[in-house]
């Protein structure tokens, strides 16, 4: 049974979320190129979510959150890399349903 596809599930309060890729560079709003290298504080990403568990009550598949890299566990399944969290872990998130938006879209 080594063919054999499993899928995976999260369980209990687990998001699992697929990083989007680092643009390298950056402007800032005055037109000033921010190299990838420069690190000024602890840098908060994007990603998208492709998992959650039975528990989870406020994220959905297919939303955009936003989260602390560095604190959480990475796993990589055919050679993609993937982040597995705790739903509290998650600062904001972004979709198509707006309930109490902050009026700032991506």
């Amino acid at each position: 049974m080594p063919d054999a596809k499993l899928e995976i599930q999260m369980l209990h309060d687990r998001v699992l979320v697929r990083l989007t890729p680092e643009e390298g560079e950056r402007r800032s709003t005055g037109g000033i190129v921010i190299p990838a290298t420069a690190q000024v504080a602890k840098r908060l990403a994007w990603g998208d979510v492709l998992g959650v568990g039975t528990t989870v009550r406020t994220v959905k598949v297919g939303d955009r959150v936003l989260f602390n890299p560095e604190d959480q566990f990475e796993v990589e399944v055919h050679g993609q890399a993937y982040v597995v969290m705790r739903e509290r872990d998650v600062h904001a998130m972004a979709s198509e349903r707006t309930e109490h938006g902050t009026g700032l879209y991506l």
